[in-house]
């Protein structure tokens, strides 16, 4: 591990005082629980000169529902907080799910939801629900902030849109249209702490005069360079009452926006037919918790 320094500042101010000496891409990286950072900056995958712990700054902890605007959870609320929140049990299942999958109870504890859309990782559990919901990311800097939709805050493995002077401060997430429901499933080849094959967060909102799919999202996880919405598959939904055709027509229509490669954990040929059958599963789980039977 090379040589940093380490910084703890207790204000937005004083972090801001730290951010602008950044001299680069990956030169000051924030840190909330650092199971993904301190074992990358160990084998000198990141190399930043500053690691700045933002776990004593009042904003980053906040979580708050706020009627008409949302949720907002700050990028040092960890996922077990997160997922016990009671506005994302209400309102938000595939939030609630997902960070409960965030590597073991412990790591839940520490690794909040922002770490997790900051390693930018294609895997990342708690990204496809977020995406469905529309979520957004506030980003702090000692030039101001300025909000990103998270489906365009990835740019590729491990990367995103933030400058070098930028860290996260918290994750938006719009209430969620009426008569909504969201699911996230995901495979792994253990029962638990493992990385995602591949992962699907699906959110249905439905007419409730018609019972037609009013509004459709699906977002995969571990299938391209960066978490993708498989809008092909939400336009076989939308606007139609929604059949067990019409799911399986969805899961094959959800393969064309995965660009999976082959590794240790699955060919790419099993990644794209396990995007059709988490699709499926997860449209099921949406449809059943509004309950609403398919034929």
């Amino acid at each position: 591990m090379k040589p940093f320094t380490y910084a703890a500042p207790k204000s937005l101010q004083e972090a801001h005082h730290v951010l602008a000496q950044a001299k680069g891409p990956g030169d000051i990286r924030a840190l909330v629980g650092g199971s993904d950072l301190v074992d990358q900056m160990r084998v000198n995958r990141r190399t930043p000169s500053i690691v700045l712990d933002i776990k004593r700054i009042p904003e980053m902890k906040r979580l708050e529902w706020v009627p008409g605007d949302g949720l907002h959870v700050g990028a040092a609320v960890c996922c077990t907080d997160t997922a016990h929140f009671p506005a994302v049990v209400q309102h938000y299942g595939s939030i609630h799910e997902s960070c409960q999958l965030v590597g073991s109870t412990q790591i839940q504890n520490r690794a909040s939801m922002a770490g997790n859309i900051g390693n930018s990782a294609p895997s990342g559990d708690t990204i496809p629900g977020l995406v469905t919901f529309g979520a957004k990311v506030l980003l702090t800097s000692p030039r101001g902030s300025r909000e990103v939709l998270l489906e365009e805050f990835f740019t590729g493995p491990g990367q995103n849109v933030c400058a070098p002077d930028e860290i996260i401060q918290e994750v938006i997430v719009p209430p969620p249209p009426p008569n909504s429901s969201g699911h996230y499933l995901r495979f792994i080849p253990r029962n638990e702490m493992d990385i995602a094959v591949a992962g699907v967060g699906c959110m249905i909102a439905l007419d409730s005069r018609t019972n037609r799919c009013a509004t459709a999202r699906i977002a995969l996880a571990s299938v391209a360079p960066t978490p993708v919405r498989a809008k092909a598959a939400e336009a076989v939904l939308e606007g139609k009452q929604i059949t067990a055709a019409l799911i399986a027509e969805a899961g094959e229509k959800a393969v064309e926006a995965a660009r999976p490669i082959s590794d240790v954990r699955g060919t790419a040929e099993y990644r794209r037919e396990l995007v059709k059958v988490l699709t499926r599963r997860t449209l099921r789980m949406c449809l059943a918790s509004l309950a609403q039977k398919v034929d």
